[in-house]
């Protein structure tokens, strides 16, 4: 049976149906946000692996093209892989939910968010969230929710929440917050250079939208919401676990103080192994055997937790003997690859990231073939994590969420301070090669990138740095950590990324492993991370201050000069006739494709931006592109060359693409006869413009120029 529910949410309404869709999914709901629908569904498996070491939860986000009235490019014309933005739209769904599910659940769980229509002034991915969420409180599947999220933007100094496309293009800042009713366990953000204090209020803000989704979601759950269901739980006894936290507890508080980061591992993972087979009895059976090693290993964990945090909250100690708010090691370098437009290497203890600039044509921009309005996009930013970075064997292959999600917020961090497209008309790639990690590669990314940029000559408004903030709770006992390393990234609760200018935050991103944290908590981070920021900058700046004047020698050297919009058709001719001529006469190359082809853009609004490693090929191309649009006067000489001889007169061209004809009684002051008499196919020769006749041709005058 059909219900149905409504909420008028900050002047939108919210109506969500349940009942008549997906009726064999164990939790669905469609969700509609103005003209945005959604549809939620979460199944779960009765099969479950009580051994296994991870909750196995899938969160798709899946983007129909006819939600926004397209068809799908390419050859298949069907959706294919999931776009960017849709794998993004699913890690925002995922990082708030995850940490809601009981700890030793281990069901297999799937939320599907299919969406079915896009009305781009209420986000689709804030409204899957939303029946994410409700899906699953209201089906059997064990969750501690709900949970909601929502937009944040500020125009002309207000806070608003979810806006407009109009609204977020004037908001300087564009965050995405999620919680629960209690506390925010999910920040995802961008701005432009906005204070501590306003980011905090931002988010403040938005929590207390969230508590209203909340509420809405809980009348729903009361009233059709089911028992849930009462998962298999595997059974450690006391007794084993106060036999093995007393063999490891004293090993494991060693080597847990151990410096370096490969020694640390290798040492932990010795008492583990030396555990196991401790407790390896041959006599029992196989799946018994299985199951005793798993909550040995279990324990295991669990020991190793509780020890890390009593050395960090009880002791104030870190792994690696650092101060709670000192910074590691830093060092960098930059010009590291000749050949490359821009490189630089930035170093954090045991994390290092070489990023690579290059600039390229406006033309070479990213297309986008998704449910945006944006259809492309000139600065890009790519994050590769190769296994070598940490010292292990793994797959290879395309990107993965994890990648794509770092490059996204690295990328997010250095597009507010990248010149707009009038500024420095280039395509902007950077890439961000890992090549040593432990612990915030994303931020080091930042960094690098940074210098990366200046290096290339992008005159970027100012440096930006980032930082990885971390909590360790215990009890009421909590610390935050600066510059946290990757054992404080899995042992603790927080991952609380950090980067900005000196002048402010320029994107946010925050994930808890606790149902949430307080404003006091936030305010603590916030502040802790500006004063580790403003150091990594003074480290940058001692290596490269400003942007560079010039680009490299390598890169495409640009000129840009504007012509009437009505004569970028001329430029380009028929079929591409004449733009093809300037390029390969300009470059001397045979095929526009060259590589040594110079490269044209051609603007709607009348811009022309050339691009070329050689100055002087620029210079003959734009002349050629002048010569083409330029007007010829009437009454003006011109120096012209003969181009076709006929009885009636002489065709001359004054420049590429104007001819004019100089009729047989305008050759000479005497009577000509015949036209060869006075002039031939390739004679230069001065006439005068007599201007264009009712039918728009050219009429030229020699004997008036000989006057």
């Amino acid at each position: 049976m059909k219900k149905t529910f409504e909420l008028d949410f900050r002047g939108r309404k919210i109506i969500v149906e349940n009942g008549e869709l997906a009726k064999q999914a164990h939790g669905a709901v469609l969700v509609r946000y103005g003209d945005t629908v959604i549809l939620s569904t979460v199944v779960m498996s009765k099969n479950v692996n009580l051994l296994a070491d991870f909750f196995p939860l899938t969160v798709l986000y899946n983007e129909k093209l006819y939600s926004v009235g397209k068809i799908p490019g390419g050859f298949i014309k069907r959706e294919g892989r999931p776009t960017e933005n849709a794998t993004l739209a699913a890690r925002m769904i995922d990082r708030p939910m995850r940490p809601l599910f009981p700890e030793d659940f281990k069901n297999e769980v799937q939320i599907v968010n299919t969406v079915l229509s896009v009305d781009q002034d209420n986000s689709p991915e804030i409204t899957a969230l939303f029946g994410s969420s409700l899906a699953t409180c209201i089906s059997q599947v064990p969750f501690n929710g709900p949970v909601a999220g929502v937009k944040v933007g500020r125009v002309d100094g207000k806070f608003v929440i979810n806006p407009t496309v109009e609204e977020a293009e004037k908001s300087d800042i564009d965050l995405t917050v999620s919680g629960t009713k209690e506390a925010i366990n999910m920040v995802e953000a961008g701005a432009k250079e906005v204070s501590e204090e306003d980011m905090l209020e931002a988010l403040m803000f938005g929590h207390e939208a969230i508590k209203e989704l909340i509420e809405f979601q809980e009348k729903i759950i009361e009233e059709i919401g089911v028992e849930k269901y009462d998962y298999p739980k595997l059974e450690i006894s006391e007794e084993l676990t106060n036999e093995v936290t007393n063999l490891i507890k004293d090993d494991i508080d060693k080597a847990l103080r151990i410096k370096d980061k490969l020694e640390k591992y290798a040492k932990l993972d010795e008492i583990k192994e030396n555990l196991l087979e401790k407790y390896t009895d041959e006599s029992l059976k196989e799946d018994e055997l299985k199951e005793l090693l798993t909550k040995v290993a279990n324990i295991f964990e669990n020991v190793k937790y509780e020890v890390f945090r009593n050395i960090v909250v009880k002791e104030k100690i870190r792994a690696d003997g650092r101060k709670m708010t000192e910074i590691r090691p830093l060092s960098t370098a930059i010009d590291l690859l000749p050949r490359t437009h821009g490189s630089a290497l930035f170093t954090r203890g045991e994390t290092q990231s070489l990023s690579v600039t290059t600039l390229g044509a406006l033309g070479e921009h990213q297309i986008l073939d998704g449910l945006g309005i944006e259809d492309s996009k000139r600065f890009i930013l790519h994050y590769n994590f190769p296994q070598f970075s940490v010292g292990e064997t793994g797959r290879y292959g395309a990107p993965g969420r994890r990648e794509i999600g770092h490059g996204a917020l690295g990328e997010r961090a250095l597009l507010q301070v990248i010149p707009s497209e009038e500024e420095f008309p280039y395509t902007i790639r950077v890439v961000s090669e890992i090549l040593e990690s432990n612990g915030s590669s994303s931020q080091a990314s930042i960094c690098a990138g940074c210098m990366s940029l200046m290096a290339a000559g992008v005159p970027i408004k100012a440096p930006v740095a980032g930082i990885a903030m971390g909590l360790i709770t215990s009890g009421d006992d909590y610390t935050i950590l600066t510059d946290i390393q990757g054992l404080e990234d899995h042992l603790g609760d927080m991952d609380f990324k950090v980067a900005g200018t000196k002048n402010g935050i320029c994107a946010l991103q925050m994930d808890i492993k606790i149902k949430g944290i307080t404003k006091q908590i936030l305010k603590e981070a916030l502040a802790q991370a500006h004063k580790a920021r403003l150091e990594i900058l003074k480290v940058i700046a001692k290596q490269i201050k400003e942007p560079r004047k010039e680009v490299s020698k390598y890169a495409p050297k640009m000129m840009t000069f504007t012509i009437d919009p009505n004569k970028i058709k001329d430029v380009i001719g028929k079929g591409g006739e004449m733009i093809t001529k300037i390029i390969l006469e300009a470059s001397n190359v045979n095929a526009v494709t060259d590589i040594n082809a110079v490269k044209v853009d051609l603007e709607d609004d009348g811009r022309v931006i050339i691009y070329h490693t050689d100055k002087d090929i620029i210079e003959k191309t734009a002349n050629m592109i002048k010569d083409v649009v330029r007007e010829v006067e009437t009454g003006k000489i011109y120096t012209g060359k003969v181009v076709k001889v006929e009885d009636f007169g002489c065709f001359v061209e004054l420049w590429p693409g104007v001819e004019g004809l100089v009729h047989v009684s305008h050759l000479a002051k005497e009577r000509v006869e015949k036209p060869s008499d006075v002039v031939k196919v390739g004679d230069e020769i001065i006439v005068k413009s007599l201007g264009y006749d009712k039918k728009g041709r050219l009429n030229l005058s020699r004997k008036e120029a000989l006057k």
